[in-house]
């Protein structure tokens, strides 16, 4: 009796935030800004001279995360943009600390 072998499709292993299948357009571009202005907000926290950037862009960066964490449509987008958040809400902090938005 001749088994039949059943073909598994080749999965890619690539990295993407839509992983529904389905394109998310504005979730992916609030995932990417907050990424920056995380970014940016933490390189900036470690001079003080620099307090007035880093206090706006995280600021900036935690507002753009909560709302792309209250419309997002996937894990991998909620797990990047927790990232983010805490990056910028540490920059925001110490923004903050060495003097403030002004």
């Amino acid at each position: 009796m001749a088994q039949h072998a059943e073909r598994t499709p080749q999965r890619t292993h690539h990295f993407t935030f839509n992983t529904d299948g389905q394109p998310h357009p504005l979730e992916n571009t609030l995932v990417a800004v907050t990424v920056v202005l995380g970014v940016i907000s933490v390189v900036t926290a470690g001079f003080h001279f620099l307090h007035a950037v880093s206090s706006w862009t995280g600021l900036a960066g935690i507002l753009t995360g909560g709302y792309g964490q209250f419309i997002s449509a996937t894990t991998a987008e909620r797990f990047v943009l927790v990232i983010a958040l805490g990056m910028a809400a540490l920059g925001f902090y110490l923004g903050i600390a060495h003097g403030g938005l002004y």
